[in-house]
């Protein structure tokens, strides 16, 4: 139960075992992949050119500022949670200049305080932004947020690795430019490739680039053409892209996906809260992932093993400024189970009140009133 990677369906997995060709010569593996990449674009709502990238979700990230960044450019980095600061050391490495707009960790992004931001300095190659950002659980409106970013000539790359599938996000009413998910997260398939929608405008300013792009796994003009050119610039891992294809048909099976996860979320948040438990937002709220501020008298590591040693349940802690302040706890995917959320929820309550932490309520039992 943790924020990712999630549990992985059978039919995902037994998809995966399967024999498969060599995917650097056969055509019908390049008829598969673009396939699935239009599958990909199909469950995003979107005719943007989608491409699956051999690495975990952070390549994607990556990538997008490996093939957009040159030596000088300024670019804007949306920090409001752990991931989209993070975003400044990757225009960094690849010669850019990050320009951070922060605010609170504790609420989306005020797009009308953006807005008067860039009413003052506008002078950006592209923007940063993360949908879900998972340490804190934050939500942006990066529909919004990019539409923005379009009127002031700025590009926009958007991380939602952990908000995608779970959460609504129409691309085709966005002027996102380059998308970036996971395959660990709300797809529920195994940890270790990346999706990334490119538009024409994201490739025309790669192609106009005065210098090369400093990368070769991170180029993503070097995927671009991958069909016509019947070519990929490395072996592309076959059985794990067999399993995501399971996967995407999975999610395009479930009607009730999006609907499911956020009352599921709703529940959890309800049931904490009227346990007398904390949550880390003050708003924004995500369907893949509840934040949940550590209460005085435990610490994290304590949480974490006691339920795992005793309960077999993992949830996350977390890292960086939120260190030892929150737990997390994942319901996207496969594990946007009832059951599931409400062991969890039962197996935190018992840790806690045996460190003496009262509770208002039976959480288990509140979550799934609220179900």
């Amino acid at each position: 139960m943790t924020a990712g990677p999630t549990q992985v369906r059978e039919n995902v997995r037994l998809e995966r075992s399967k024999e498969f060709t060599n995917p650097d010569i056969d055509p019908k593996f390049f008829d598969f992949y673009k396939e699935t990449c239009e599958l990909l674009s199909k469950a995003m709502h979107t005719d943007t050119k989608a491409f699956i990238l051999g690495g975990e979700g952070i390549l994607g990230l990556e990538a997008a500022c490996a093939s957009l960044t040159e030596e000088g450019d300024r670019v804007l980095v949306i920090d409001n949670g752990i991931f989209g600061k993070g975003f400044a050391d990757f225009v960094s490495i690849y010669g850019g200049e990050p320009v951070l707009f922060s605010s609170d960790y504790r609420n989306p992004v005020n797009i009308d305080e953006l807005r008067d931001f860039l009413s003052k300095d506008s002078d950006f190659k592209y923007a940063t932004v993360v949908h879900c950002d998972t340490p804190s659980g934050v939500m942006n409106d990066v529909e919004g947020i990019s539409k923005l970013f379009d009127e002031f000539g700025i590009l926009t790359v958007c991380d939602s690795v952990a908000g995608m599938f779970g959460e609504p996000l129409d691309v085709s009413n966005s002027k996102i430019d380059i998308l970036c998910g996971g395959s660990q997260k709300a797809l529920s398939a195994p940890p270790g490739l990346t999706m990334v929608w490119v538009s024409d405008r994201a490739f025309e300013a790669m192609q106009n680039r005065k210098t090369p792009i400093r990368a070769f796994y991170a180029n993503l003009l070097f995927i671009k053409d991958y069909y016509e050119n019947q070519w990929f610039p490395y072996t592309m891992p076959a059985s794990d892209i067999m399993g995501l294809r399971i996967a995407i048909d999975n999610y395009l099976e479930d009607a009730d996906f999006q609907n499911r996860h956020k009352q599921l979320a709703r529940a959890t948040r309800n049931a904490v809260e009227k346990a007398g438990l904390k949550l880390y937002l003050e708003s924004g709220y995500s369907n893949n992932v509840t934040v949940i501020e550590i209460p005085e008298g435990i610490t994290e590591d304590e949480i974490l093993s006691r339920l795992r040693d005793e309960f077999g349940i993992l949830i996350s802690g977390c890292f960086d400024v939120l260190k030892g302040k929150v737990i997390r706890i994942g319901h996207m995917g496969e594990n946007a189970n009832k059951e599931d959320i409400a062991q969890t929820l039962a197996g935190l309550q018992k840790i806690l009140e045996s460190h003496g932490i009262k509770l208002a309520c039976e959480m288990k039992g509140e979550f799934l009133l609220s179900c």
